[in-house]
């Protein structure tokens, strides 16, 4: 793996005792969709204005593309495009007039054509002449995004991207995300939408007050961590499992009217032989359907666990 940004025992204190990040060490591929998942409070953005030069780390060490980001601010930051949280813009300035300054900004050349290509891809371009006081909150999100990207950056950070848009931007806004990685642009966002990390990501971080919990291929965590359940509705209620059914992960739910069998992708060739030992006893069901984890429940899960374990006296 080729990595775009490492992180190397990243750590950041505050004065009031806070520790905010602890010992994060990650490696980012060229070209690839990381999504960074966690609660508020969890270090998320701490993570990306350390490497945005933003905040100053109290140990560890952040690289882009081979260059420390505190030594080589200038090169770093020219390389790195960030949509922050905050809507910041000048309201009174055009469009066009903040994207094409922010490319100035870093050095790039004006270039009409790219600037163009960047306010066409957002949906920008008819609006390309409005003062942005005037836009709505998406409009004004979108800019966020066309300014991030007018100086053509390497890698992408999306802080919470979409919060407080609709549900049509959003899935614009990730066609956008796609097309930039197929283009070569590396994107880090972090999110609170689970679904958005689920639909787009490669790989997935779960962070947790301030340390990374978690770093896994998202297909690969969806069959290590990703249960199936397999509801049965029964012919006639149970108020008891038999006892010929001792040993099987099953459950009686909605009053003895569903039964329920949970398993993960290594034992789902056992289904045929619940279904072969139900019939020995006698039990009719009428319909069944299954259900796999969602990235959220994995990420309640992995979440509620290390809250669990960090409360447990040592």
């Amino acid at each position: 793996m080729t990595a775009i940004l490492s992180l190397r025992d990243l750590s950041k204190a505050y004065a009031g005792g806070l520790q905010a990040l602890q010992a994060v060490s990650l490696d980012i591929a060229r070209g690839e969709i990381f999504a960074l998942l966690g609660p508020n409070g969890a270090g998320k953005t701490t993570l990306i204005n350390i490497v945005c030069g933003i905040v100053t780390p109290t140990g560890g060490s952040a690289t882009v593309a081979g260059h420390d980001t505190r030594r080589d601010y200038r090169a770093t930051r020219a390389l790195i495009g960030l949509v922050p949280q905050e809507l910041v813009t000048e309201g009174f300035e055009t469009v066009w007039a903040t994207v094409a300054f922010s490319r100035g900004l870093f050095g790039r050349a004006p270039d009409h054509e790219y600037v163009g290509k960047v306010l066409r891809d957002l949906s920008l371009w008819d609006k390309r002449h409005d003062q942005i006081m005037t836009l709505s909150g998406g409009m004004k999100r979108r800019v966020m995004i066309a300014k991030a990207l007018a100086h053509e950056p390497t890698l992408l950070f999306l802080d919470e991207p979409t919060a407080g848009v609709d549900v049509e931007l959003r899935r614009d806004m990730w066609a956008l995300v796609r097309r930039l990685r197929d283009s070569g642009v590396t994107v880090i966002l972090t999110t609170h939408y689970i679904e958005e990390a689920e639909e787009m990501a490669d790989r997935i971080g779960v962070i947790h007050k301030g340390r990374l919990i978690l770093v896994e291929d998202k297909a690969a965590l969806m069959r290590k961590l990703g249960k199936k359940e397999l509801t049965l509705n029964l012919q006639e209620p149970m108020a008891t499992l038999p006892a010929g059914l001792e040993g099987w992960p099953l459950a009686l739910k909605a009053a003895g009217h569903e039964l329920e069998y949970s398993f993960d992708a290594s034992e789902e060739e056992r289904i045929p032989a619940l279904l072969r030992k139900l019939g020995e006893l006698g039990i009719a069901w009428k319909d069944l359907n299954t259900r796999q984890s969602s990235l959220e429940d994995i990420f309640v899960s992995l979440v509620s666990d290390r809250a669990r374990h960090a409360g447990t006296p040592r």
